[in-house]
């Protein structure tokens, strides 16, 4: 408790190197799975919306609604200074990210996220297909959306997880897997408002540029690919190098728990082969002596 602790600046690269990628490879298949609902879920709420337009009407008059898929969606991303909204978008977002890890514990709350932002980006999905603008919609998301809903689909992944890690919580107490989780899953969260920051200098400086589509669609191609590659591959070399020191201590302590036993075993015959040595010499001793008391000579009796 008095001792010095480690330096807290070689604790960064630990973090970013190997604590942070294995975190985000354990939640791979869930971040799929949520992806999967996401998508399933705004493109049912786009085409239910759309193919309706009772339900399109009820959204707004068409004046309202008009200038939204004209104007209003597009000027969203320029009517800030581009440093300024990078800034909004990106504490707007990690605090959202925060939110579905933190609050992931009620097993409500991550999802609930999910449905929200799901309906939201179909909403406007189906407004922008009423007015033949359907185009516009995924030019001005490609760009930042990749990687921004991707850091949302791996919160809620993780919210879910910490959830599931008190309903199920195998051979530990709920208290302990409860524990456990949460600290792996905090490092989680600190790494998403990283890569949401990244996200976020996206959407304010290159989503609303005059610049060709492709090359913004790229940028963001780009960095979400650069994130998978950390998760993915970065990540299972972590998760494959700490099961290997797993190993290797396991293996180090059977080995030496072994020569330990071997060694009091040795201990005890070196102590059995001692006593043996010793009563052979003593019984030796004793036959030479009743030897030599045999083959002492009478003494003459004097008359």
């Amino acid at each position: 408790l008095t001792g010095r602790g480690e330096n807290p600046l070689r604790q960064v690269p630990r973090f970013f190197v190997w604590q942070l990628p294995a975190a985000l490879y354990r939640l791979r298949w869930t971040t799929l799975a949520v992806a999967g609902l996401f998508v399933v879920v705004a493109a049912v709420v786009a085409t239910w919306i759309s193919r309706d337009p009772a339900l399109i009407a009820s959204l707004g008059s068409q004046v309202q609604l008009e200038y939204y898929a004209e104007v209003e969606f597009e000027g969203y991303y320029s009517e800030n200074p581009a440093a300024v909204f990078a800034g909004t978008v990106w504490t707007n977002n990690a605090w959202i990210a925060a939110q579905s890890v933190l609050f992931g514990i009620t097993g409500i709350w991550p999802v609930m996220v999910l449905v929200q932002n799901a309906v939201a980006v179909g909403t406007a999905a189906a407004v922008l297909a009423a007015f033949d603008r359907i185009d516009t919609f995924f030019l001005f998301i490609l760009p930042h959306g990749q990687l921004e809903l991707t850091c949302v689909f791996v919160a809620v992944a993780a919210g879910l997880h910490l959830f599931w890690s008190w309903v199920a919580p195998g051979p530990r107490t709920r208290g302990e897997a409860l524990a456990s989780q949460g600290r792996a899953l905090a490092t989680v969260a600190i790494g998403l408002v990283f890569a949401l920051a990244v996200a976020g200098v996206i959407e304010g400086f290159v989503t609303a540029q005059a610049w060709p589509w492709a090359l913004k669609i790229g940028v963001g191609t780009a960095a979400l690919a650069a994130f998978l590659v950390y998760m993915l591959v970065v990540g299972r070399r972590a998760v494959l190098r700490r099961a290997l020191a797993r190993a290797r201590g396991c293996f180090q302590g059977a080995a030496a728990a072994s020569g330990r036993r071997g060694a009091r075993g040795g201990a005890r015959g070196g102590r059995l082969g001692r006593r043996t040595r010793e009563e052979e010499a003593g019984e030796a001793a004793g036959g030479e002596r009743r030897g030599a008391a045999h083959r002492r000579p009478r003494a003459r009796r004097r008359t």
